[in-house]
Parts: structure tokens; sequence; C-alpha cells
């Protein structure tokens, strides 16, 4: 059982308010807030042993060396990988975009399966692939309640699939599903498997080895770390295949007048120039602070808190919730016959900070039938008293000016 009034303590976000209310956050899928224990390591670093990393022969460039490479460490133990196979990168879109300009051997008969429920950046960087390539992007069928299934991966499986990306979790439903029967299917039909892991890392253990995905995605600031660092992780061996998308220094072993460049090993090759030193000890930090706790431990909670939270709002007339079983702490509703925006209006008076609008995920929002809606997603440090008040919110939907205005 989490002693979340002890951790509720180390975040000095949750001490705030907003509209003179006590600040409840709900916008986890989003960003989290992060612990002091991150503050605290992005301020060591700037204070006392600022230097550049894999540059300097003297003692404040050594320990960055080190604390910088103990981050890689922390993260590759955190996911069950090996630390050669754990590139830092700015977040989960360039990760996915890296993956994309880097695969090579992609023709016009090749096809990429998606689903209409990806986010942007598991979208966007495809279509681009297809610019280039004139591949093929196409969708694996949901089902009606928006899942992924087995028989609809097989079915839209043929040999010509050459790349599956795939969100774990979707950032609007929240759905998951069963990533090592997928990764089993995908690489009996010989295609590659990429894992969107934005929403599903920070909430859940991830072990790569198990699962057997052959690329995974996911940033820092959604798992209580600083913003613009993430992580790519890829089989070793495809990392040595994948093709670089910046170059500089870093990265290189050599070059001459004649053009000729030598490529560092990965995770090297992948990380020209100046990386986010900082960021990378923060999420090294960040993954202790997770692990303290115990990520089993925050999937069961989260859970919970979803499962209360959706008992409230089914005796809320008003609300319309577009995920009831979802897999996560995500809750993607609208109350009826009020726009998205000025329900997180709504919500913003009295405290209560959601996300409304199409979440960077507008194919999919076509399969809901609505324009836009409104997201509640909750983390460890949420509460079921703030749900309680987020409940009692949902009620004076129905009365929105009078609500707003009162």
């Amino acid at each position: 059982m989490l002693d979340v009034e002890k951790i509720r303590k180390d975040f000095p976000m949750l001490k705030n308010k907003m509209q003179g209310k006590a600040l409840i956050y709900f916008d986890n899928a989003a960003t989290t807030f992060k612990p002091q224990c991150v503050v605290d390591a992005l301020n060591e670093y700037y204070l006392n042993y600022t230097a550049n990393a894999h540059r300097g022969d003297y003692d404040f460039a050594h320990q960055v060396d080190v604390k910088y490479e103990e981050a890689r460490n922390k993260v590759a133990q955190f996911i069950n990988a090996n630390s050669n196979e754990v590139v830092f990168t700015s977040g989960t879109t360039m990760s996915l975009n890296m993956i994309a300009h880097g695969l090579k051997n992609i023709t016009e008969n090749d096809e990429i399966l998606i689903t209409e429920a990806e986010h942007a950046s598991n979208v966007l960087p495809w279509f681009k692939l297809s610019e280039r390539t004139n591949c093929k992007v196409k969708y694996i069928e949901l089902d009606s309640e928006g899942r992924l299934t087995t028989t609809n991966l097989k079915k839209a499986l043929n040999p010509h699939v050459k790349i599956v990306s795939l969100a774990h979790i979707t950032n609007v439903l929240g759905y998951c599903f069963d990533v090592k029967e997928f990764a089993k299917i995908i690489h009996e039909n010989g295609a590659l498997f990429i894992l969107d892991g934005a929403q599903s890392v920070p909430h859940m253990k991830i072990d790569v080895k198990d699962l057997d995905v052959d690329f995974l995605a996911f940033s820092g600031h959604k798992m209580c770390g600083p913003t613009g660092i993430g992580v790519l992780y890829g089989k070793y061996q495809l990392l040595e295949e994948l093709d670089t998308m910046m170059v500089g220094g870093g990265m290189n072993s050599k070059f001459d007048n004649c053009g000729v460049i030598g490529y560092l090993y990965p995770p090297q090759k992948f990380e020209a120039g100046t990386q986010n030193i900082a960021g990378a000890i923060g999420l090294g930090k960040a993954i202790d602070y997770l692990n303290s706790i115990g990520m089993d431990n925050i999937q069961k909670y989260e859970k919970e808190l979803h499962d209360y939270a959706i008992k409230k709002l089914n005796d809320v007339d008003i609300i319309h919730v577009y995920n009831k079983n979802a897999d996560s702490g995500i809750i993607t509703f609208n109350v009826k016959n009020v726009f998205s925006q000025d329900t997180a209006s709504l919500f913003n008076s009295y405290g209560i900070a959601v996300r409304s609008g199409q979440h960077c995920a507008k194919i999919l929002l076509n399969k809901l039938g609505t324009d836009a809606t409104v997201r509640a997603s909750l983390y460890f440090y949420n509460t079921f008293e703030e749900i309680d008040a987020f409940v009692e919110a949902c009620k004076k939907g129905g009365d929105f000016l009078d609500a707003y205005f009162d």
C-alpha cells in the first residue's frame, strides 16, 4: 500500500494553488510533476560540477562522465536492457523520428502498420518515411471499444509488412495490449516491432528482453524526470544497422577532407553534439525515485484510482466516458452538450487541471464520433479525495454557465 500523503510531500508543485483553490493535477499523461530529489539533482549539476560530457580531462569533466553514464545504466536496468542499447534523446517524438529516418532498405512495395489510436508522434514520422520511399502506411483495425486484438493484427499482416509501430498504452483511450504475444506474431511475419512507451514506461514494469520488442521509445518528463530528455532503446544489432539522423561532434571516430566519416559504435553513434546532461542525470534520479516506490505498486494504485473514478462517474448522467474499461489511469470523457475546452475551463475554475482537445490523436476522434474530448489522467500522487472533488465538478458541468460564473 502506498503512503500517498508521504509521497505528496516530495512534490513541491502539489503545494501550489490554482484559481485560489488547492491544485488537483489530472494532466499527468501530458507531463508529470517532479519530486524534490530530481530538482536537487539538476541544481547539483548546475551549481557544483558543470562540465561537458566525454570532452574534458579535468576532475569536473570526469565527474560528469561518470554521472552521465550512471544515468544510462539506471535506464538500462529499469527496462532490463544492456547499457549500449540505450540512446539518450530529447523524448519519445525524437526517438520515433530517429527510427523512421534511420531504417534502410524500405521500398515502395513495403508496408508500415499503425492504428488510428496513435499519437501524432507515432504517425507523422511514418508519413514522412512514406513520402521519401513511397512505402504504404496502413492501419490495424480496432475493435468496437477501440482496442487492438491479435485477430485484427493477424488480418493486417502480410509479406509486404516491414514495420509495426504501436503505442503500448494509447494516450486517449488508455488501452493496453499483450506486447509479448504481438511481438511473436510480428516477428513470425518477418517485420520489426516498434513500441511507443510514452504512456506505459512511467506506469508499469517494462522488460524489453521479455517483451522482445525491437525498439522502444519513451520520455523522461512523463515519469517524474526533466523535460527535454528521452530514450531510444534498440536491440544492439538493429542500432548498428540504423542510420544516424544527426551528425557532429562526439559521434564520430574520424573524418577527412574527402567526406569519409567513421562512426562510433552505438549508443554514441546517435548522440551528436552536447547532450542534455542535466536531463539525463535528472532522469536517473527520477528512476531511483520510482524504484523506491515500486512500479508494480504504482500500476496497482493507479488502477484502483481509475476504477474508483469510473464507478463514481457512472452515477453522473451528464458525463459520457469513452473508455470505462481502460487499463491505465486515463479517463477520456465529455460533458454532454458542452464543448471540451469550456469543460476544461470550468474545471480550471475549481482548481482542477485536465486536458481538452484532440490530444494529438486526430485520426481517432473520427472513430469516437466527436471533435474533441476532455482527458483526466492520474498518477501515483493523486488521491481518492481529489477524485471526489473532480466528480463533484463534473456534476456541475450541465449548468456550465451558472457554475462558471457562480
